[in-house]
């Protein structure tokens, strides 16, 4: 039978809705993972390196699927990468990463644990979820004991198999020792948490199958333990873009690296094809209503990206944000008018009143990289001050252009980027 057809045929509530939501890609072992549901809760864990200070909307499959496991009656475990980070996961890459000080990983980490608190319950309950570091475990190992008790385990004829391993020496790519030795470190991280807090799975992106599987091996040979994994697919939109970046960079999920407006926008401008899978995937709607949301066609299909926008902005920035988004989308886009919603960007001291020029706003309000930018851009027409086109890149900003509401004029690069630019 394959992990399709077992994963149709699963009685767990987790397991059915997960794989009917689309979450599910590989298992190791359906049937025994199903019946370790029947028998109880289950904790399981996913590893979050700490590589920049906020995750991002390609890490939000993942944190769907915490949250479902949560929901479903079982105990989520988010672990913090405080050790790991230090080396780096390859599994991924073609070079390696850029190492980190304790500085900027204990920066990145607490900008990080903030996420998980909108999506998840951490509390004492049974179903409570557990936050961990593998610092904890990590910083003190003996280097010789580990490579006794845990090294001997990991065997580097399969090592140099995996996928990106091998990508890296058919390629000629370095791959230093210190990232070889990740697979190693994550797998001891299965086995450390299984002994201190019950963990019998881990999930993660395809990428980590790898390194899954060698932590439940770990756990087997070493503890004599049944451990799980699964994995979520690998997630592109309809038209093959990586899920979670943008035109304009990653699409982070804390506010103060991506505004509330544009995290809407970002939902809001939605493929077609991508709004019933996105609205299964990233909000808590029946899967009936999604499916039936993204069956429609030509201009109702537009609800359906309006819902998806506003869901799952209240997930990740709250009601209010997602009332103020959709409000200033609707002014915006609909009206044509100036939302006081809107992105702002403080213009230079007194520059407005004196006089500046629409080349010098435009670079200022972060919608172009220059002024030959904006030429090109007003050429083109595509450059819009207060909703009109603007035909000339001699155009003059002055006090009367000036929203009286706002306090601001609205500068617009194409139909979808709006920003506030305060006087």
């Amino acid at each position: 039978m394959t992990t399709e057809n077992a994963l149709s045929h699963a009685k767990s509530p987790f397991l059915k809705e997960a794989f009917a939501r689309g979450y599910l890609h590989q298992c190791t072992d359906v049937k025994g993972l199903d019946e370790k549901f029947a028998a109880g809760p289950v904790t399981a864990y996913i590893g979050y390196d700490c590589t920049a200070d906020s995750l991002h909307v390609g890490h939000l499959m993942n944190i769907m699927m915490l949250r479902l496991f949560q929901r479903t009656g079982n105990r989520p475990l988010t672990l913090m990468g405080g050790g790991t980070t230090k080396i780096g996961d390859p599994s991924d890459k073609n070079e390696a990463r850029p190492l980190l000080t304790d500085e900027i990983i204990a920066n990145n980490m607490a900008g990080i644990r903030g996420i998980f608190t909108k999506f998840l319950s951490y509390d004492d309950s049974a179903t409570g979820a557990i936050m961990a570091n593998n610092a904890d475990w990590l910083g003190g190992l003996k280097y010789i004991d580990f490579l006794r008790d845990v090294g001997r385990h990991f065997s580097v004829n399969a090592m140099t198999k995996m996928d990106f391993v091998k990508r890296r020496l058919d390629n000629e790519q370095n791959l230093s020792f210190l990232e070889f030795n990740y697979m190693i470190i994550q797998g001891y991280d299965f086995l450390e948490l299984s002994r201190r807090n019950d963990v019998a799975l881990q999930m993660g992106g395809s990428d980590q199958w790898g390194n899954i599987v060698q932590g439940i091996e770990l756990g087997r040979r070493i503890d004599g333990k049944e451990l799980f994994g699964l994995t979520v697919p690998l997630l592109a939109t309809a038209s093959g873009q990586k899920m979670g970046k943008s035109a304009g960079g990653a699409v982070w999920l804390n506010e103060d690296r991506l505004n509330n407006f544009d995290y809407y926008q970002f939902w809001r401008n939605t493929e077609d094809a991508d709004v019933g899978r996105f609205l299964k995937l990233f909000t808590e709607l029946p899967i009936e209503q999604c499916d039936e949301l993204g069956a429609a066609q030509g201009a109702a299909i537009n609800e359906g990206k309006k819902i998806l926008a506003y869901e799952t902005t209240v997930m990740c920035r709250g009601k209010e944000a997602a009332d103020a988004a959709a409000n200033a989308a609707s002014t915006t886009f609909g009206g044509g008018g100036v939302s006081a919603d809107l992105p702002k960007i403080q213009a230079p001291a007194g520059a407005i009143e004196a006089g500046m020029s629409i080349q010098d706003a435009f670079v200022a309000a972060g919608l172009a990289g220059s002024k030959g930018e904006v030429k090109r851009l007003i050429k083109g027409g595509g450059a819009r001050l207060n909703g009109e086109k603007i035909d000339s890149d001699e155009r003059t900003l002055t006090a009367a252009d000036v929203d009286a509401d706002t306090g601001a004029v609205k500068l617009s690069s194409g139909k979808k980027k709006h920003v506030l630019l305060v006087a």
